[in-house]
Order: C-alpha cells, then structure tokens, then sequence
C-alpha cells in the first residue's frame, strides 16, 4: 500500500472518530415532543399506548401501530377503516422489518431481520410515543452473532397520518472483523388491496402478484420473471423485474401503493438523504411486485462489492439511519385515487422542509440547532476552450468523509450531504452534522471529479462561506472531436426496443433503457459486425449502442465486441502527445482495451482489465459507477486522413459482461498559452 493511501485511509478514519466525538458532545438533553407544520394538533385526540401479550399499540386516532415485542417488528397498521394494511397472510415477522445481509471476513453471508432482545418505552405522552427495540452484540456468545449493537426507534405523533421509523447502529472497539452489503426498512402490503404502484410521475402502474410471479417463467435470472398465466390477464407475456424499479437516489423521495376500495395510500417518504450512501445517483430499489415497499439506506446495487461495508481491526462506528415516515393518506369512496400520489408529493415537501426533525429523542440524532452549513460558488475553467470562466451551472456539489476526488462514490460508512447548484454555481448545503469532510463536486457537461484543497470542518452552529471554488476539468488539448454528452449516464446513445417477448408497457415509449433482454438486441441488430462509428457522419444518438456487450452467437455462447471509431485528421504532429478521454457509465465484468489504427495490434496503447461490478446492463440501469481514463496517444500511431481507434471488450463469461460509455473525446497536443 502506498505512503498516500495510507495517509487517506488515516484521515479517513479520524473523519469517523470526529464525527463519532462531536455527535456524542452535541447531544442534548431530553427533548420535546413538537411539529413545525401550522396544524391545531388540540383537534385530534392524544396519543394511546397500551401493552398486549407479545404485542405493544400506539394509536393516535387516526392510524393504529401494532408492533411486535421484544422483536420490533410491525405486525398491524389499522387505517381508513382497514384492519390491516399489511399482508396478514405472511408470518408477523415478515410484514414490517428491518433486515442486514451481513458476514464474517471470508464466510457465507447472513440474511437477518433485526429481531429486538429488548424493549423500552422512551417516552409516552399526549403529542407523541418513541418506542425503542434494541439488539445487544454479547461476545462471550459463541455461536454466529452480527457483532453489532442495533436500537431500532418507531415514533407516532399527534395528528399525524403514519409513523416514523429509524436506527441507530454501532460496534464498540475491539469487536470481530465484519462485512455489511444491505441494511433497509421492508412493508409488505395486502395485495388483495393494494395492485397500484407509484414511483413517479411518469412511473405508475398494475403490478403483478407473487402468485403471478410464481407461475410465470423465470429468464435469465431469479429477478426476471415472464408473467404466464397472471391473475389480471392484461398481465400476461410481460417482464416483471423488482431491478426495473429502481431509482437514482436524487430522485427518490416518495414511493408507494395505492388501494383503490376504500381509496388509501402507502408511501415512503425519505425526507433526506444524508444517512444514504454513495450520493446521489446511487441506485436503490423502491417498490416491486407483491405490494412491497423499502427504503434502502446501504446496499451494492449498481456499485457491486466494493460498496460492502468493511469493519476490521476492531474498527469502532456508529450512524442513525432515518428517521423515514411511513404515510397514509385516503380520499372518500367518491373521491380520485389518483389525487393520492399529489398529496403524497406534498407531503414529501413539507417533511423534507421539517427536516432535521426536532422530535425524535435519541441523543444521536442531532437537531438544526446542532448542526452547521458551508456555502459557496462553483466556477469552471476548462482550458482546452478558453481562459474564461463559466458558472459551474446546476454541479452536484456535496460533502463527505475525507478521500481522493471522486471517493464519495464508493463512500459507505458516513454522512454524505449534497445539493445542485443554481444556473450561477451557487450552493449551499445545509444541515450537516458536526465532523471533518471533504468538498467534492462534479459538473454536469464536464468530466471528472472536483475536490477542495482544504477539509471543510463542521461544528454547531457554523456558517462557512468559501470563495469561488474553481474547478479545471481534465484537458490536455483542444477538442478534435466527442461522442455524447459528460453527464455520467448513456442515456444520450441509442437504445433499442424491446424484443417483442419481453416488454413492460411501462417503458415503451418512456426510459426503453429498463426494458428486459436489451443486451441480445446488440446481436440481432449487428448480427455479423460490431458497431463503426463514423466521426464527422454518424450520429451518437441513432449509431452508437447504448452499451458495449458480447455478441449471441447461438447455443448460449457469447463472443467478445471491438467497436470501431473511424475519423480524420488532415495534420499530425508525430512528435507530439494526443489524448482520448474515455468516461465510462458503468462497468460489469469488463475488460477494455484501447487500440490505434490496427485492432489486432499486440499491444494496446490501454488495457484495463476487470472494471467493476456495478450490474447495470442487467439490471436495467442507464448508469453504474463513474469512471475517467486519460490515455496518451503518440503522435506516431496517427495518420494524415482516415484513423481508426479500436474498443476491445474482451471479456465474454456472460451475456451482460459490458461495459456503458458515458463520452468520448480526443484532444490534440497541448497548446501554448
């Protein structure tokens, strides 16, 4: 390992013990109960809490929470006149849990649902209930035990329709080594009731039902179902896929169900997104068939292994997860079902607007008053084009553990908090926990990855205003010519319909990138030739595949794809440097290689071998991690007139090993100031 990767791993972790510090010298005594919406909360009656045998009840009038103790798991919610929104033909324990995918160092993962050991009642009052359901790790155990002490909180207020839910995690020094790939919060719903799926706007629908999904014809892979013989025949011969459903962090604020007899809505509102991780075009899954709805807060998907969290050396940590509110809303019998997703949008907004939250009472949850912000103004100078200076319009600028440019990616283990800038560069992000962080940010239209020189150190109460933070994109000469757009999607290149045998209505005419099977569309479309790209006569909207996959040549076999790009040059510097600038989407399984003017040459002017795991291509995602290689082009492999630069992926174990392309750019020598 390397002097500045241990120097990074250091700072990485004092980032950890900071943030662990300040969180524990911020904590405040015994909170309140309070809301900050405008409500006469004297209106509705107080909150009930009573005790069965295995069971507690809180009800505050208008929805009833049964959970199970000492378990913590959510058994019942009574609402708008039905006893039971959730699926009461599952077990108690798999209707509202929280789970971990977790494991020992070089052992088989665990899949556990966090079933409390014990139970307190935090507070009981008129205006709100917090119950608490805790796992204690105990090492003197011998057998497998997540070595994790866990508290998970439900909080019911006053007047409020649903209930709120989070975690608190921790390991204390000198605890096992272990591995985290999943931590989320899971509802299975009635499905008699609720058929009607919400994601957004643009992404609702009948969903099928794990009955459906049972006699249906599994495809390449368990997620991928063929719906044969479905309950509700207008199902029939579609693809239902949990991974078409998923969403880019950013993006997912509210998601849910909707029964429409009596007309009542299910949703999940994520009112921030500080305790996620991977910022924020991470992909999480939402809802998906047998009316099930997650808020996910650690996962691998469309990142692969290395977003495992990875505790060792007696690593100590803690972060809260959420709080996220489960909220119901309905219409009269008479009323639009429809109208229940807007008002679930308008409750998005007023929870993201109360956040932080001033109720909940866990001391590790710190309020606004505990908290701090940093603000600032993004500008870009890009070289290549000119000395000028632009607003780094509508960058995604945000603040994380300390790391190289661009870690925030792959960041599993702290708070991240970002936001977009406006039209001018402007930002400003508010509410960040004490701790030391570093500033990154990245700019929609240029490449690669900005980070500040210095740490950005957060206390209570502070307000650091930066000078305009200046980023110089990657460049090394003038644009010769570019394909696409550097937005760190391939949602710009061309994507095929669907084969006719497995489509979803859904994205037809809307996001076609999530249909099943596109990945053997490249075959059928160039059966006997990869793909040439022509610079100058191509068009990267109609010619240029939206992924880099092995081609179907029959009886299950897959051979590896070099794409061609063909282009001019009418004069070349032999003694001179050229550069290609490929930014990747995403990568699974690949191996790239990089070849000028001869595709059969011996050696490649690149060859990377095994980029990532993030799984995009088969699990129906436009974009994976970013990735940005340089690559020097000598002057000597180019010719005056017609150049050719080869693509190679070169791996070929399984249909979707490939590898998305987010822009390509070849620059010239570089240019004397």
């Amino acid at each position: 390992m390397s002097e500045r990767r241990q120097l990074n791993n250091v700072v990485g972790w004092l980032g950890i013990f900071l943030q662990i510090l300040l969180l524990t010298e911020c904590a405040v005594t015994k909170k309140r109960f309070t809301v900050k919406d405008s409500k006469d909360l004297k209106k509705f009656p107080p909150v009930q809490f009573y005790r069965q045998k295995d069971h507690v009840v809180v009800d505050n009038g208008l929805v009833k929470v049964t959970v199970s103790v000492p378990g913590g798991t959510v058994t019942g919610i009574e609402y708008n006149g039905i006893p039971n929104l959730l699926e009461t033909r599952n077990k108690e324990t798999n209707r509202g849990y929280w789970d971990v995918v977790w494991k020992f160092p070089d052992h088989s993962a665990f899949v556990e649902k966090l079933e409390g050991t014990s139970f307190d009642v935090i507070t009981e009052e008129d205006s709100g209930v917090e119950l608490s359901f805790t796992i204690t790790y105990d090492n003197s155990i011998n057998s497998p035990q997540l070595p994790l002490n866990i508290d998970k909180r439900f909080i019911l207020l006053r007047g409020h329709n649903g209930f709120y839910t989070y975690a608190i995690f921790e390991r204390l020094e000198g605890w096992p080594a272990l591995d985290v790939s999943q931590t989320r919060a899971v509802f299975k719903l009635e499905e008699k009731l609720f058929q009607y799926m919400a994601i957004s706007d643009k992404r609702q629908r009948i969903m099928p039902t794990l009955e459906d999904r049972e006699r249906g014809k599994t495809l390449a892979y368990p997620e991928a179902v063929l719906l044969t013989n479905p309950a509700n025949h207008s199902l029939k011969v579609e693809v239902d896929d949990k991974y078409q459903y998923s969403s880019d962090v950013k993006d997912t604020r509210v998601h849910g169900w909707i029964c429409t007899n009596p007309p009542t809505g299910f949703w999940m509102i994520i009112p921030s997104n500080e305790f996620r991780i991977g910022g924020p075009m991470k992909q999480e899954l939402t809802s998906q068939a047998g009316a099930t709805t997650i808020s996910s807060f650690h996962t691998n998907h469309y990142a692969g292994e290395d977003m495992r969290q990875q505790f060792r050396d007696g690593e100590p940590w803690k972060k809260v997860y959420g709080p996220v509110f489960v909220y119901l809303n309905s219409v009269p019998e008479s009323g639009d079902p429809d109208s229940l997703w807007e008002d679930a949008k308008q409750q998005m907004l007023q929870e993201t607007e109360n956040w932080p939250y001033d109720f909940p009472r866990s001391e590790d949850y710190l309020s606004a008053d505990q908290r701090g912000s940093v603000s600032g103004r993004l500008i870009v100078r890009d070289t290549g084009k000119n000395q000028d200076l632009k607003n780094g319009s509508l960058a995604y600028v945000g603040l994380a553990l300390p790391g190289n440019a661009g870690s925030w990616q792959m960041e599993n283990k702290g708070y991240q908090f970002w936001t977009q800038a406006d039209n001018n560069g402007n930002f400003s992000i508010e509410n960040v926990l004490p701790g030391n962080y570093s500033l990154y940010a990245w700019v929609p239209g240029c490449i690669g990855d900005y980070k500040y020189d210095s740490y950005i150190i957060i206390s209570p109460r502070t307000r650091i205003t930066l000078d305009n933070v200046i980023y110089e994109p990657p460049r090394n000469g003038p644009t010769l010519w570019e394909i696409g757009i550097p937005d760190r999607t391939a949602i710009e290149f061309f994507v095929p319909d669907p084969s006719p045998r497995f489509t979803n209505p859904l994205y037809l005419a809307y996001e076609k990138f999530r249909q099943y099977g596109l990945w053997d569309r490249y075959s059928e479309i160039y059966p006997d030739h990869d793909l040439v790209f022509t610079v100058g006569d191509s068009n990267y909207e109609t010619d240029w595949f939206y992924a880099q996959v092995n081609r179907n040549i029959g009886n299950h076999t897959y051979i590896p794809t070099t794409w061609q790009i063909a282009f001019d040059l009418q004069n070349i510097d032999e003694s001179a440097t050229y550069t290609l600038q490929l930014a990747l989407a995403s990568s699974t399984g690949a191996a790239l290689q990089v070849r000028i003017n001869d595709p059969n040459a011996r050696n490649p002017i690149f060859n990377k071998g095994l980029i990532g795991k993030d799984n995009a291509i088969a699990r129906h995602g436009i974009h994976g991690l970013y990735r940005l290689y340089s690559i020097e082009v000598s002057g000597s492999q180019l010719v005056r007139g017609r150049n050719s630069i080869f693509l190679t992926q070169s791996r070929n174990s399984f249909p979707w090993e490939g590898i998305m392309y987010d822009y390509i750019r070849l620059e010239g020598p570089p240019q004397d100031n």
